[in-house]
């Protein structure tokens, strides 16, 4: 894309009404809300639809509990739907992390023991894997991706520490610090051809990616439905294939426990279910109103004039540059460069969250890779070119102080 397509503002979504398309959302207008990719935001048609299954849950709990399995397997058939895969590979999880929690809990050491990540892991992933990794005596081998890597350097450098003692590789499809691709298809291949199982943690891809599972060579995929589809928080999808997926079971026991893949994570005792019945209503919801494919191109669009925008007022006021090349990047999020001094380290990065939720009244997503700190812009359909320019007006000049302030 060219600067000038670049720094051309798409028209902002509106209802079928005329509406804003926040309109359909219960966010604060007080707040300026630029983290979609955080945790998500459920539109008010999935909230009433929750609140009503709640409603009906509590009337009569003896009937519900019973009837939840059934119930719950016919939501995972839209569910599968959704992301193009057949229902009985298909489980569901609390969260990614849940997910990768099952595998975690059902793989045994069967080589080395060890276990291949990537320096642009999810931290509780990766605090999972080294964990596992402690229990079967062995150890995490990271590949360092520069990121700006391409395709190739990035394949390249996980496979070069896959060897004969890689028990199991863990690698994001979209990572969440550093809003990149990584080529999850060739380097499932590549293990696949040496018998080693991949899970791939696929967080961000629900709603993101058209087909999140296309050309799929991997054992297990485990992707928030909650965050790009909208679902209700606490909604992610796990799906396995091969004979390893007979291994996976819930992170609690109940009464299903005897049943097949996927039917036994259909039973969970007395867990609030709700947000998982509710799901397609967020998800159809965004079909109906705009479709998700013109959703997709309206956010990639909306991510690229927000970089441009606020990049382009932070190197005004710097005289940096603000671009961050991200090698493989994806739909909807982009990276900017911060100011020397601000969010070097995950502990920063969050204080930093934290703060300009506090004093600036803003949602917005703060991450570090390699000492820099970064403003991850993860636009959603409710967010418009206003915010991002009420953004660059209003918050750039202070962070830039408080840049300041921290050589001062």
């Amino acid at each position: 894309m060219s600067e000038t397509e670049v720094a051309l503002a798409p028209h902002p979504l509106l209802l079928a009404d005329g509406a804003p398309a926040a309109d359909a959302w219960s966010l604060d207008p007080a707040l300026t809300h630029l983290n979609h990719g955080s945790f998500g935001a459920v539109p008010l048609v999935a909230q009433e639809r929750q609140a009503r299954l709640r409603a009906e849950m509590e009337r009569a709990p003896v009937v519900w509990f019973p009837e939840l399995p059934g119930r719950l397997a016919a939501t995972r058939v839209e569910l599968a739907g959704f992301l193009r895969v057949d229902a009985g590979d298909l489980a569901l999880v609390p969260n990614a992390s849940a997910g990768a929690s099952v595998v975690y809990n059902a793989l045994a050491r069967r080589r080395g023991g060890e276990i291949v990540v990537t320096d642009h892991g999810y931290g509780a992933v990766t605090m999972g894997a080294e964990r596992l990794a402690r229990r079967w005596g062995g150890r995490v081998r990271t590949a360092r991706i520069p990121l700006g890597a391409d395709e190739d350097e990035a394949y390249e450098a996980v496979t070069a520490e896959i060897g004969e003692a890689t028990d199991l590789v863990v690698v994001d499809q979209i990572t969440s610090a550093t809003a990149r691709r990584l080529p999850v298809e060739r380097i499932g291949a590549a293990a696949r051809r040496q018998g080693i199982p991949v899970l791939v943690d696929g967080a961000h891809a629900p709603g993101l990616l058209g087909t999140p599972l296309a050309d799929a060579t991997y054992d297990f995929w485990t992707g928030n439905l909650h965050k790009w589809g909208c679902a209700p928080r606490g909604t992610a999808a796990l799906v396995a294939r091969g004979p390893l997926r007979d291994l996976l079971r819930p992170l609690i026991d109940s009464w299903g426990a005897q049943d097949p893949y996927p039917d036994r994570f259909d039973q969970q005792g007395t867990l609030d279910a709700t947000s998982y019945l509710a799901a397609p209503t967020s998800l159809d919801f965004v079909e109906r109103t705009w479709g998700w494919s013109a959703a997709r191109r309206y956010m990639d669009r909306l991510a690229d004039y927000a970089a441009h925008v606020i990049g382009a007022a932070f190197t005004r006021l710097t005289g940096a540059d603000s671009r961050a090349d991200v090698g493989m990047p994806v739909p909807g999020m982009r990276l900017v460069r911060l100011p020397d001094g601000l969010g070097r380290s995950r502990i920063e990065a969050d204080a930093l969250r934290d703060r300009v939720a506090r004093e600036l009244a803003a949602e917005a997503a703060f991450t570090s890779f390699g000492g820099i700190g970064y403003l991850r812009v993860s636009a959603h359909v409710y967010n418009t070119p206003a915010d991002y320019e009420h953004f660059a007006e209003k918050f750039v000049p202070v962070l830039g102080n408080w840049a300041r302030e921290q050589h001062c």
